[in-house]
C-alpha cells in the first residue's frame, strides 16, 4: 500500500482555474467546449499540468447520455443545465428513438487525444451519471432540491420508470466501454441523488441498475476498475458496495470516515472525502480535514479525493495546500 496515496479531485478542471476561464471565454459554453476534442483535451490536461494529480479526469457531464437519448440540452448561464422535453410520462419515455451515438463521438475523440497525451505514470479516468440521477434530470427537465418529480413517477408508474433506468443502463454500458477502449483506465459512476430515496426505492434505483452496469462493464472490460460514487447514501453505503460490487466507493463529505473503514469490506479501496468547504475555507479546518482522513485509512488501500465537486470560488493555493500536505505527511 502506498504510503501517500494516489489524489485526483471531482471537478478539478473546471471553473476555479484561470486557464478554464479564459479557454471559455474564448471558445462559448460548456456543451460547446466539451463536444470540441481539442478544447476538451485542454482543459482535462490543465490541472495535470498546474498540480501535478494522480488522476486525470475526462472533462465531460453526465448529460451526455440524455442528449444521445434524443432530448435537446443546453446550459442556462449561473442556473445550470436544462433538458427538454420533459418525460413525466410514459408514452414520452416510450417516444425516445435509437440513440444518436454520433453525438457522442466527439467525447471519444477527447478520450483517444488524452490518453496519447497524458504522462505514463497518470491514471486517466472516464465517468457517467448513475441511472437514477441521470432520471430524474430526464424526468424535471433540470435539476431540483428533492426529485420529487423523479420519486413521484417511480411510486406511481413503475413501469415508466424501469423502461427509463432500462434505456440508461444500455446507453451508459455502451458509452463507458468506448471511452475505455478510447485509453480511458478507470471509470465512476456518479450518482448525485442517491440520497434522496427510501430504502426500497434505493435497492430499486440505485443498487440494482448500478449493479447491472458494473458487471455488464467487468464482462465488457475486464480490469478495468469501477469507482461507485453513490452520494448522500450514509448507512446504506454497506448496502450499496455489498450489491452493487464496485471496485472502489466514493464516499460524500458526510460520511465519517472512521465509521466507513470500519463497516466497509476489508481491502476495498475507498475514496474521498475531504469536504469541498473545508477546501474552500483553508487553513485549520483543511489542514485537520486533510489529517482525519489519512488516518482513518492508514491501512486502507486509499484515493484521495473531495466528498463532491471542487468550488468555482476555491483559491488556488488551498488546493497546493492540500497536494502539499497529502504528499509532505509519507
Amino acid at each position: 500500500m502506498p504510503s501517500v496515496p494516489p489524489m485526483w479531485l471531482m471537478r478539478q478542471a473546471g471553473r476555479y482555474l484561470p486557464e478554464y476561464r479564459a479557454l471559455r471565454a474564448e471558445k462559448g459554453g460548456f456543451l460547446a467546449l466539451a463536444t470540441d476534442p481539442e478544447a476538451a483535451t485542454e482543459i482535462t490536461l490543465q490541472p495535470i499540468r498546474r498540480f501535478g494529480f494522480d488522476g486525470a479526469i475526462l472533462f465531460s457531464d453526465i448529460l451526455m447520455v440524455p442528449w444521445a437519448l434524443g432530448q435537446d440540452l443546453w446550459f442556462e448561464a449561473g442556473e445550470g443545465p436544462r433538458l427538454a422535453p420533459k418525460l413525466t410520462t410514459h408514452a414520452a419515455i416510450e417516444a425516445l428513438g435509437e440513440p444518436d451515438t454520433a453525438k457522442l463521438q466527439p467525447i471519444y475523440d477527447t478520450c483517444a487525444r488524452v490518453s496519447a497525451a497524458l504522462p505514463p505514470e497518470v491514471t486517466f479516468l472516464g465517468f457517467a451519471g448513475s441511472p437514477w440521477t441521470v432520471a430524474t434530470y430526464m424526468i424535471a427537465g433540470q435539476g431540483s432540491k428533492d426529485q420529487a418529480e423523479a420519486r413521484t413517477l417511480a411510486y406511481v408508474d413503475r413501469g415508466a420508470m424501469s423502461a427509463l433506468v432500462d434505456r440508461i443502463v444500455d446507453l451508459t454500458v455502451d458509452y463507458l466501454a468506448q471511452q475505455i477502449a478510447n485509453g480511458v483506465e478507470a471509470v465512476q459512476l456518479f450518482d448525485s441523488w442517491a440520497g434522496s430515496l427510501s430504502p426500497t426505492q434505493y435497492e430499486d434505483w440505485v443498487i440494482a441498475p448500478n449493479a447491472r452496469i458494473v458487471e455488464r462493464l467487468h464482462e465488457r472490460c475486464p480490469g478495468t476498475p469501477v469507482i461507485g460514487f453513490p452520494k448522500g447514501s450514509g448507512a446504506k453505503l454497506v448496502d450499496y458496495v455489498a450489491g452493487v460490487k464496485p471496485d472502489a466507493v466514493g464516499l460524500d463529505e458526510t460520511v465519517d470516515p472512521t465509521w466507513a473503514n470500519a463497516v466497509l469490506p476489508t481491502g476495498l479501496p475507498v475514496q474521498g472525502n475531504l469536504d469541498p468547504i473545508a477546501l474552500f475555507a483553508g487553513g485549520v479546518a483543511l489542514d485537520s480535514g486533510i489529517d482525519r482522513i489519512l488516518d482513518a485509512f492508514a491501512d486502507r488501500p486509499h484515493i484521495f479525493n473531495l466528498g463532491h465537486g471542487i468550488g468555482q470560488f476555491t483559491p488556488i493555493e488551498h488546493v497546493q495546500r492540500l497536494i502539499d500536505r497529502v504528499r509532505g505527511r509519507a
